[in-house]
């Protein structure tokens, strides 16, 4: 099946590679696939090819020179192509046995990497991926536009973008986009910090609803007895102490968007009562006599993990079914820390301006230091980090000590030695010996592996370089 295209958008694929009978293979292989196909046997050629014709996809050998398995040349015209077109997706063809360049062209920005002799089905899965993740990328348009231009929502906190660049959450934005416009029920999972909120008011502003009312209720935070009151309001004289009528949360968001975070805090007979206004589309206040219909979309979100909620005892399942239409898991900020620079940099441009500073300088080094903390707060820890270390910091450069994060710092080579002999099943061995076994399973395949262990490719790539496997 040939790849969506447009008018005015042909899909389209470069393939370089100096063995002209694999050229032709490829060809007709992804001839279905493709608008435009293109063939290059001479890397030098890959400037003017790019100059021409902006791809969708490269897909690129790592060697060229007779007898050379170095991946040198790969790796330096994966280079150019970043450089010269950061929007194209650059697929990584290497032999047999050559996994550790494949896996060092990650690192250096390639999508992914199919090994010689390659499956047919394997390498027009790669990269029909490959295209989709870049037409996803065209549809998130607006949102990458607002990380580049954050100083632009500075004034506007609420008006925060969300910031990433990863494959992780550019397919959570990719979700986003293609949920926002319906309306569809949607569940938030992610740990605390993960910027669950963020989420739901992104999707309220792209949605059919913006113009109403986001009225956002954090469950957690209610004392038990005043859920119902809360949620569904009450008339006055109802119960001691009700002097007066209350407008519940879900009548205040008619026509509009209802976010229930947290909503696992909700109480079992109130789950019933909440599954039955979803299902009836009306609400009735405690102490009324009439029930009142209601038109609302529901963005419930929890910290529990998706394990948890599936106990019926604890949450109801027929609540559960029609709470997450559409579901999206937003990544710990440790599965994502290619996103760390990007996230430093918009909280030290929000909070210089908001407390009137210079802007600091941070060197790669910091930052790195900053990639391998493990944020167990998340997104929301490391916003708090910056803020602190501009409103403490009188230098013109912010080092790792600026963020004062020496209790929780990563572990050093000799704590690590000192805790395996007290507990020798140290929690980073135990999921080294998983990735280990689910690569072993799988002879390899990254996509069956990711799938075993419940990760993302993007998080298996990350743990074969943390281990060295």
């Amino acid at each position: 099946m040939k790849a969506p295209m447009s008018k005015d958008n042909l899909s389209s694929i470069l393939i370089v590679d100096d063995d002209k009978e694999t050229l032709t293979s490829v060809k007709l292989l992804l001839n279905s696939s493709f608008d435009i196909i293109q063939l290059c046997d001479e890397p030098k050629q890959i400037p003017t090819f790019l100059d021409n014709t902006t791809y969708d996809v490269v897909l690129l050998d790592m060697n060229f020179s007779p007898n050379s398995c170095t991946g040198a040349e790969g790796l330096y015209w994966l280079s150019e192509i970043n450089h010269i077109s950061p929007e194209t997706r650059v697929i990584m063809m290497t032999a047999y046995g050559e996994v550790d360049l494949a896996i060092q062209a990650l690192k250096s920005g390639a999508s992914d990497f199919i090994v010689k002799p390659w499956d047919k089905t394997k390498l027009l899965a790669t990269v029909t991926e490959a295209y989709k993740f870049k037409t996803s990328i065209k549809k998130c348009t607006e949102n990458v536009t607002k990380c580049k231009s954050v100083k632009s929502h500075l004034r506007q906190p609420s008006e925060q973008p969300i910031i990433g660049q990863s494959p992780i959450i550019q397919q959570v934005l990719n979700t986003i986009y293609l949920s926002a416009p319906t309306d569809a029920n949607i569940l938030i999972l992610g740990e605390n910090g993960t910027g669950k909120g963020l989420i739901a008011r992104e999707i309220h502003q792209q949605s059919s609803r913006n113009k109403s009312s986001f009225i956002s209720i954090d469950l957690g935070t209610i004392a038990e007895g005043l859920f119902e009151s809360e949620l569904f309001g009450h008339k006055k004289g109802a119960f001691t102490g009700a002097t007066q009528n209350r407008v519940g949360h879900i009548v205040e968001a008619n026509k509009g968007t209802l976010f229930l975070d947290e909503v696992a805090n909700l109480p079992t007979q109130l789950q019933t009562k909440l599954l039955s206004v979803l299902s009836q589309r009306e609400v009735k206040a405690i102490g009324a006599n009439q029930s009142k219909s209601v038109d609302i979309r529901v963005i419930a979100a929890t910290n529990l993990p998706r394990s948890e909620l599936l106990d019926n005892t604890r949450f109801r399942q027929d609540l559960l079914y029609r709470l997450n239409t559409v579901e999206i898991t937003l990544p710990a900020l440790r599965e994502r820390s290619e996103d760390i620079p990007l996230l430093v940099d918009y909280f030290l441009d929000m909070y210089s301006l908001k407390y009137n500073r210079s802007k600091p300088h941070i060197s790669m080094k910091t930052l790195k230091a900053l990639q391998r903390y493990s944020w167990p707060g998340n997104v929301r820890e490391l916003q708090n980090s910056v803020e602190r270390a501009i409103i403490l910091s009188n230098e013109s450069e912010l080092f790792i000590r600026d963020f004062q994060l020496a209790a929780s710092q990563p572990k050093t080579e000799v704590s690590i030695k000192t805790q395996a002999q007290t507990q020798p099943l140290e929690l980073g061995n135990l999921e080294k010996q998983r990735v280990k076994d689910a690569l072993q399973k799988y002879t390899g395949n990254i996509s069956h592996a990711a799938k075993e262990l419940g990760i993302s490719r993007a998080a298996l790539y990350r743990r074969i370089e943390k281990y060295e496997l």
